[in-house]
């Protein structure tokens, strides 16, 4: 009999890719080899669930497979149910405009979860779902919504997520055994800042934050001969000289913890 990977990973038939992959992590790093026990069976099961669910075509086949599984948000005849989105966007206080991003990165609404997010953080200069959510939920769905960023090209506001999710997992572990996913996402998503049309002065700034956490030596003399490039661009070429300069210094050993 064929496994219901829903029931597997704990979400509806009707949760996005978003609530999968969320899902997955938190599944997997339970029945991660690397956190003792025998559990490599119950990790090959919730592994091949993510495969499935993740891909369009194949989570397509297996739901014609289960056409018993009820949709999500019916409602018994005469009863009627309450809208939290709606409640949420009638609300102008950031922490219900921080659960209404949330609501709707999980809801497949991810276009309007990123437009809320970047009203929501613009002009601001810190984490907004830590002041809302526990540690772990505010890195989970920070990344997430780091991902969805980045499809729309996003990348300036996914690099801030992202070094202050790094930031907070330095402090104390949380993501382990995925966080080289978290490192190595990160480095793509800070090379790709002025690619994307980011303007030269988000891009330093991002840079910048990045070379506080010291990533690794090819990352930090990539990010700093493209500081050099953009200072030249600007005009400034003391600075210009000066990263350049920088940037072919003998390496400096990197923090393990960014290693991959």
């Amino acid at each position: 009999m064929m496994e219901n990977y829903y029931a597997l990973l704990g979400v509806s038939p009707e949760a996005s890719l978003s609530e999968i992959k969320r899902a997955y992590r938190k599944k997997a790093k339970e029945f991660h080899p690397d956190v003792g026990g025998d559990n490599s069976e119950q990790f090959a099961v919730v592994a091949k669930a993510y495969e499935i669910l993740s891909d369009v075509k194949h989570r397509a086949l297996f739901d014609s497979s289960f056409p018993h599984q009820g949709r999500r948000g019916r409602t018994k005849a005469g009863k009627a149910s309450f809208d939290y989105r709606a409640w949420l966007l009638a609300r102008t206080d950031e922490e219900s405009r921080c659960k209404l991003v949330l609501f709707d990165l999980l809801h497949n609404r991810e276009d309007d979860a990123v437009a809320e997010y970047l009203r929501l953080s613009a002009g601001k200069d810190g984490f907004l779902f830590a002041r809302w959510f526990s540690r772990s939920e505010a890195m989970d769905f920070g990344f997430i919504l780091a991902e969805e960023l980045t499809l729309r090209n996003q990348y300036y506001e996914a690099a801030l997520l992202l070094l202050n999710i790094m930031v907070s997992e330095k402090r104390s572990p949380y993501f382990r055994t995925f966080f080289p996913e978290v490192v190595s996402f990160t480095k793509f998503v800070l090379l790709r800042q002025t690619e994307s049309g980011v303007s030269g002065e988000l891009a330093l700034d991002a840079w910048e934050k990045a070379l506080e956490l010291d990533l690794d030596s090819d990352t930090n003399n990539r990010l700093l001969h493209n500081m050099g490039e953009i200072y030249e661009k600007m005009g400034d070429m003391r600075n210009a000289a000066r990263y350049y300069q920088e940037a072919f210094r003998e390496p400096r050993t990197p923090d393990p913890q960014w290693r991959l």
